[in-house]
């Protein structure tokens, strides 16, 4: 085996952090988790930086900051939780606010990380750990995944004779009807071993 070669300590490797587009400020390890701190990184051309308005072009003013909490990969099978500030910018042209770009931390409105998703994801198909093991893990609730409803079946889904949305009670009754002039529902009940329902021939 060769010699390894050591680098230079690095916080943001190590946590996954800098293929984020992230970089760890500060960092509070309690008992139970851990909290990291984090910015955004801006790239080094002014030009592809977030500070430009994309409705006209000017390259607007910082306003404020705004905190984005994201659930991460758990460190040493203790919750990790990223605190990334994100800075908010406004165009002095159009007066357009918006915030720096983070889809490479996390998808719109998720609350994990990608790394976590990704963890995640793994721990379930290839670690065969529980969904319960992984929210543990992770320190995030699945009731709202559990909560979620199930899709309706769109219209192009559904056939023509379907009893679903659109179709009255006389179009399910004229499903269920029998044929005119073949059989007619028996007026006798039958025994319960026999079924809930049968035909009989018609009679003249």
């Amino acid at each position: 085996m060769a010699e390894p070669t050591f680098d230079c300590p690095d916080l943001d490797a190590f946590c996954l952090i800098d293929r984020m587009g992230l970089t760890v400020t500060g960092q509070l390890v309690g008992e139970d988790h851990t909290v990291l701190a984090c910015r955004v990184l801006e790239p080094d051309d002014p030009l592809e930086r977030d500070s430009w308005c994309g409705r006209c072009g000017v390259e607007g003013a910082a306003r404020d900051t705004v905190l984005r909490r994201l659930a991460h990969v758990p460190m040493g099978w203790r919750p990790t939780v990223l605190d990334v500030t994100i800075r908010r910018y406004r165009c002095a042209g159009c007066g357009h606010v918006w915030r720096q770009d983070t889809s490479s931390a996390a998808a719109p409105r998720s609350k994990l990380s990608r790394a976590a998703v990704l963890w995640a994801l793994k721990s379930v198909v290839i670690d065969r750990l529980s969904i319960a093991r992984v929210a543990e893990g992770l320190g995030a609730s699945w009731h709202r995944q559990r909560r979620r409803p199930r899709r309706r079946p769109a219209a192009a889904d559904r056939g023509p004779h379907s009893p679903g949305r659109g179709a009255g009670p006389r179009g399910r009754r004229a499903l269920l009807a029998p044929s005119p002039g073949r059989c007619r529902p028996n007026r006798q009940k039958p025994p319960r071993s026999e079924g809930a329902a049968r035909c009989m021939p018609w009679r003249d």
